[in-house]
């Protein structure tokens, strides 16, 4: 299954007579919302889906993005036209980071087909794509999750295989160190846990590296052979990045929806500071 799709084959297959569903997912940790900038330029015929309401349940002692109600996320793929016959693509301004939280979702709840652009929007007009303003109304969606396409880490687990695999912190080096913390009310890392920030998967471009560099890149961290890996972020948004980054090196990896955010709200669970795993 292809996991991305470049400009210029989105545009042919966007030509065609058998177009994929789009879905503009851009998101940013901290803000701005991006339904403004969606309403200021779009890919021709891409719906705007908002992470927070539709891709995430309500913040809590689950993390800042658990993994939303399949309910509601089935009624906002489908008020975005999405049918499971039909292939998605989804795409983003930023990292990669909001556009692989949707592809990720909709690999876990059973869609077939979800590709994510490379490149994002930056790619698009590069390629001289074209943008417009107006917002469509796509035909009703039929597509029904059915959660368990993909495996998930539970807190217990992730901590396990700190110790026994490979687990990924996917954010930036600064907040594994436990330096700086803009978000969360803990500073640190799993112990344990090795730093992968998501950057590194990304050419200066934006595109992601070529999957020969990116396993070179995975192995050096020592992500090799059938070993279990696992991969964290602060809310289980980038860290579908980095899962997604994994996937094209041909290292099938395991998220931690709960991430950070939920480790740390727990005060018994162990902090580890500094460059070194702990």
């Amino acid at each position: 299954m292809d996991t991305l799709i470049t400009a210029s084959d989105l545009a042919r297959e966007a030509a065609g007579g058998s177009p994929p569903v789009l879905l503009d997912v851009r998101w940013q940790l901290g803000g701005p919302p991006g339904r403004p900038a969606y309403e200021e330029g779009h890919i021709p015929g891409a719906v705007y889906v908002d992470l927070e309401a539709d891709l995430a349940g309500p913040p809590g002692s689950g993390g800042r993005h658990p993994l939303p109600d399949p309910a509601v996320l089935g009624a906002a793929m489908r008020r975005a036209g999405v049918s499971s016959g039909r292939p998605v693509v989804v795409y983003d301004d930023a990292q990669g980071w909001g556009a692989a939280r949707a592809w990720w979702l909709l690999r876990w709840a059973g869609h077939p087909s979800v590709r994510v652009l490379d490149g994002g929007l930056r790619a698009w007009r590069e390629t001289g794509g074209p943008l417009e303003m107006s917002e469509p109304a796509p035909a009703e969606g039929t597509f029904e999750p059915d959660p368990g396409g993909l495996p998930v880490l539970a807190a217990d687990e992730a901590a396990e295989l700190a110790r026994k695999g490979v687990l990924l912190d996917a954010r930036a080096a600064e907040r594994y160190r436990g330096e700086v913390e803009p978000v969360d009310p803990v500073a640190g890392h799993i112990p344990g846990a090795l730093s992968a920030p998501t950057a590194g998967n990304l050419t200066a471009g934006g595109r992601f590296r070529p999957a020969g560099e990116l396993a070179g890149r995975f192995a050096a961290l020592g992500v090799r052979g059938d070993a279990p890996v696992g991969v964290y972020c602060g809310s289980g948004v980038s860290a579908a990045q980095e899962v997604l980054a994994l996937e094209l090196a041909g290292m099938p990896a395991v998220l931690y929806p709960g991430s950070w955010s939920e480790w740390c709200a727990d005060p018994e669970r162990p902090v580890a500071t500094g460059a070194d795993p702990g």
